[in-house]
């Protein structure tokens, strides 16, 4: 759900809203597919994420997040996404929810406590192409650092929720000035 303004509160976190491709990552054993938002295998088309991915030290898991293509200065820029020769240290995975580990579905657990254990295997990899989309608190203050990067905007999800498909009234995202016209 796109928003004019974003969220206050203490119930409320944001992240950055990259300018990118929604995933999520499935991986059970040594099989892991790429599924975009739409349920399509983008396993082949980020070939080096894929296979970083399978180093990831669970038996099974299922992560949501956006793979992102960064230009020289570091910026999403998605236009790099659709280019065969991008180099792959460009590519990266921001990661934002842990839906399912080991066998547990942890959708039903909050927000703050599905992103909590997904940074503790986050970091037990330690695999700089893939990182937590980390949360911050004041979301007006990230959005003002998102418009001076240029960068597409911020997501606003409420803490203490359940992850849900599709479009819901537990998230928002509100466009940089630049982006919304």
């Amino acid at each position: 759900m796109t928003a004019k303004n974003v969220p206050a509160g203490d119930g409320w976190l944001h992240e950055v809203k990259f300018d990118a491709y929604r995933v999520q990552v499935h991986k059970v054993g040594s099989r892991l597919i790429i599924y975009n938002r739409n349920g399509h295998d983008f396993t082949e088309r980020f070939p080096s994420i894929a296979q970083l991915l399978h180093e990831l030290p669970v038996k099974a898991a299922v992560l949501d997040g956006e793979v992102v293509a960064s230009d020289a200065d570091g910026r999403p820029n998605f236009a790099r996404l659709h280019v065969r020769w991008t180099r792959p240290s460009t590519i990266h995975l921001w990661a934002f929810d842990l839906l399912a580990l080991n066998g547990q579905d942890w959708r039903p657990q909050p927000l703050v406590k599905r992103q909590a254990r997904l940074q503790v295997l986050l970091e037990r990899f330690g695999c700089p192409a893939v990182s937590l989309s980390e949360p911050f608190e004041d979301g007006m203050s990230l959005l003002r650092v998102a418009e001076e990067r240029g960068l597409e905007g911020v997501v606003s999800k409420r803490r203490d929720a359940p992850y849900r498909s599709g479009e819901c009234r537990n998230w928002c995202k509100v466009k940089s000035d630049r982006r919304r016209n």
